[in-house]
């Protein structure tokens, strides 16, 4: 981790740099092409080519307002009402932008955990049970299997395994996130999204969070939004750093930390950006 105030030199100082993840050596699970994102005739997002490897966590970092949001939230088509977004978004050889993608059988393989925890005013059982009822799940050892699966995999399990018909609403706020979690992860998905999912708890919430998503990159491709250099650099495989809509640097995590090659970037890690 880059201390702040501490000098990164490197070779070169290029405007951009964007790291290619070859596909013949890394399996890509989700891709980005000519993405761009309007809201109205404002272009918050500049085109954004980024791939994505399988069972990796890529963090996305940059101030407010620098589009890393923008991007997340188009990538399983949460700024549907919101904005426009052109060029293409691959996912399994579909283009998950294109009209005739079924949006909601669509989020059923990119799920999405958003900034501060938003459970069901349900039980802690029903807030897991619901939406795989909804997807006409219906047999009881199957819905029992996934709640215990998922809770397990959200490190949540053993906190609650005697109050499953509590509400979830009389769980703390790290409670109520890793609840979130397992609800996402109990549809199976392939890719989770989390955008600030630990900004609103405490250190020790969110050291939890943290673990949590280390154990999941197992399983799952996750691409998480954070504020936090230093959660960034503990958890994730690469960093994409946006700036005023664009991705100005895109590589190993390490790499970005410790030799980045874009001035912006050394500026943003070493706390020099105004």
């Amino acid at each position: 981790m880059v201390e702040p105030n501490q000098l990164v030199f490197t070779d070169e100082m290029p405007d951009h740099y964007i790291m290619d993840i070859n596909e013949d050596k890394h399996e890509v699970a989700l891709s980005a092409q000519d993405v761009e994102v309007y809201y109205g005739a404002k272009q918050a997002l500049q085109k954004t080519n980024l791939k994505f490897e399988r069972y990796k966590i890529t963090s996305l970092i940059g101030a407010s307002g620098s589009g890393k949001s923008t991007f997340l939230r188009s990538l399983n088509r949460m700024n549907d009402d919101v904005g426009t977004v052109k060029g293409k978004i691959m996912y399994r050889n579909l283009d998950i932008n294109s009209s005739d993608i079924d949006v909601y059988e669509m989020r059923r393989h990119i799920g999405m955990v958003f900034q501060r925890p938003n459970p069901f005013a349900k039980s802690i059982e029903d807030n897991i049970t619901f939406a795989l009822k909804q997807h006409g799940i219906r047999d009881k050892d199957e819905l029992a299997k996934r709640v215990e699966t998922s809770l397990k995999q959200a490190a949540l399990w053993d906190e609650v395994k005697d109050t499953l018909h509590k509400s979830a609403l009389s769980l703390s706020g790290g409670q109520q996130q890793r609840l979130v979690i397992a609800r996402a992860i109990a549809l199976h998905p392939d890719i989770l999204l989390l955008d600030e999912p630990a900004s609103a708890l405490d250190p020790i919430s969110s050291a939890k969070i943290e673990d949590t998503l280390l154990e999941l990159k197992e399983k799952y491709t996750i691409i998480i939004v954070t504020h936090n250099m230093q959660q960034a650099a503990r958890v994730s495989d690469y960093t994409a750093f946006f700036h005023m809509g664009e991705v100005l640097e895109y590589d190993l995590t390490r790499k970005i930390f410790t030799r980045p090659k874009v001035q912006r970037t050394i500026d943003y890690v070493n706390g020099n950006f105004g």
